[in-house]
């Protein structure tokens, strides 16, 4: 037996509703005899009063809320373990309706493999796209097609080939690498856990055949050691240790090891795995790590060694939206990476994803179930890292101050502590950020006048400025504050470099606010306000 085959798989049922998740995850437990007597027979009666007319429903393995039933559709994320003579399983059932994508979100968090189902009879959907576009944002692999209900298509080649065309083009577009189309019938069992003989045009596995073979051993390589800490043991005057799980790489006693974001160093001078006492320890495992000095650790410290990681206070990052309040450019959350919860900004929208042909849109805001680019800025140095080269720590949720909702989850993009979309000016080796020519929209939607970032650029002594446009209308002669630089001089329209403050030219701060005017309504004298 190989270890792909003896290794765990977290996989997660997802797509439209009622495409048949619950009912095809029954089906395996009910074909892999993973249910107790008890189980099998309140399954047979309860399917007497079912929608099937007294044949086996197999989804009411699965939809355990009375709500679940009442409706015919997956509300809540449903678990479940079994194992096979080749396989053990954790599977997370998640609901189709849009409604309820943030919980199919949660689910997609802790998957290696995704079991993406389609109606034959209907073939690829807006929420297919969604569901697969959420997965591979999570960091799935390895995606599954299960083309369901094929019986009702009347076990149609062409009709399965007309939809694996369309999967194609969507795997293509979101980069999918490890995918396989299977058509099956939740309902007879077709190609589930045994071939159908309905279909001697696939040759191909069944889809249990494919679980318990399917390698994920070499899906995630993370660099180096690193160990995000959750707790801090003091049970004695004696003994101070750092709890948490390895999540990359392996530890032993006597190792040199970083501590951010202070940077120090120390070495290991006791392993814990429990409270049996180790030489080395590995990923995956829940560990107390004793140092050979007393160092600043609390939780949300990171223990590591080459792993890379950085410290920034400026992430961008790719979220799925999840609050029923409207997403904001300048609204404060707590952003949680790894065991670190932080104040933090989402300062800027970059655009938003659409979700069915995945075009980038121009976007101010956020509503629930949008897929959205932004940057956030936290109020201390983070230990982050892009998610492709660090899951745990290239992963974030963002929660609500206020309600303390999770109010969306995501991953980070890039990380930088300098404003990459900034206006600079230039002169020799002095620069001077500046926001002049950022524009303003009010978006009556969200009653809020929002800012919109002016596009990078940097202008260097004798260039011309972008004095007037729809957006603002300067004077061609003004200075704008420089702090330790000075004063930047614009005259004639053209940056003429820092210098002396001339009294009868206005002078601005970097906002484009004219300074000791005492009045902040004299904003409204060189910027425009734009109605969305």
């Amino acid at each position: 037996m190989s270890h792909a085959e003896s290794s765990l798989l977290k996989f997660i049922t997802c797509g439209s509703v009622d495409d048949g998740k619950s009912t095809l995850i029954g089906h395996i437990l009910y074909d892999s005899k993973m249910l107790y007597a008890d189980q099998e027979q309140a399954l047979l009666l309860d399917s007497q009063v079912g929608s099937r007319n007294g044949a086996i429903d197999y989804s009411l393995l699965l939809d355990g809320l009375m709500a679940e039933r009442e409706q015919g559709i997956t509300i809540d994320v449903a678990y479940r373990y079994f194992n096979t003579d080749r396989r053990s399983f954790i599977v997370a059932d998640t609901p189709g309706h849009e409604e309820y994508t943030r919980n199919m979100a949660v689910g997609a968090a802790f998957a290696d493999l995704a079991i993406i189902l389609l109606d034959a009879t209907q073939g690829v959907l807006v929420q297919t796209r969604r569901h697969a576009r959420i997965c591979a944002l999570m960091g799935i692999k390895h995606f599954v097609f299960a083309v369901n209900k094929i019986d009702l298509a009347g076990y149609d080649q062409r009709r399965f080939l007309d939809i694996s065309e369309d999967i194609e083009q969507l795997s293509k577009g979101l980069g999918l690498e490890n995918t396989l189309i299977i058509p099956v019938s939740a309902t007879e069992g077709d190609n589930v856990t045994q071939r159908s003989a309905n279909m001697p045009w696939y040759d191909g596995p069944t889809l249990l055949e494919h679980l318990e073979t399917v390698d994920i051993s070499g899906d995630v390589i993370e660099q180096g050691f690193y160990m995000p800490v959750q707790r801090v043991s003091r049970p004695d005057h004696s003994f101070r240790g750092f709890q948490g799980q390895i999540e990359a790489g392996k530890v032993e006693v006597g190792e040199t090891i970083t501590i951010l974001p202070s940077g120090e160093t120390a070495i290991v001078k006791s392993l814990y795995v429990g409270d049996t006492k180790v030489e080395r320890a590995i990923a995956g495992q829940p560990v107390t790590i004793q140092l050979d000095r007393e160092v600043d650790v609390s939780r949300g410290c990171v223990l590591t060694r080459d792993a890379g990681l950085q410290t920034a206070t400026t992430l961008s990052a790719t979220l799925l939206w999840m609050d029923e309040q409207q997403l904001v450019p300048g609204k404060e959350y707590w952003i949680k990476v790894g065991t670190k919860l932080l104040p933090a900004i989402v300062t800027e929208i970059h655009h938003k994803v659409d979700v069915n042909n995945g075009e980038l849109l121009p976007a101010t805001s956020a509503v629930k179930n949008e897929l959205v680019s932004c940057d956030i800025v936290v109020a201390e140095p983070l230990v982050v890292d892009e998610f492709q080269s660090h899951k745990t720590m290239g992963g974030l949720i963002l929660i609500d101050r206020v309600t303390h909702a999770t109010a969306a989850c995501g991953v980070i993009v890039s990380i930088s502590d300098q404003n990459d979309d900034s206006v600079l000016l230039v002169d020799g080796e002095v620069k001077l950020q500046v926001n002049l020519f950022d524009s303003f929209l009010f978006d009556p939607a969200v009653n809020m006048i929002l800012r919109q970032k002016h596009p990078a650029a940097t202008y260097t002594k004798g260039d011309a400025l972008p004095l007037q446009s729809e957006q603002c209308g300067y004077p061609a002669d003004f200075d704008v504050l420089a702090n330790d630089a000075g004063f930047a001089n614009v005259r004639g329209g053209i940056f003429t470099g820092f210098g002396a403050r001339d009294p009868q030219w206005p002078l601005l701060d970097v906002n484009g606010l004219e300074v000791g005017t005492g009045s902040s309504g004299d904003f409204g004298k060189y910027r425009n306000i734009l109605v969305r």
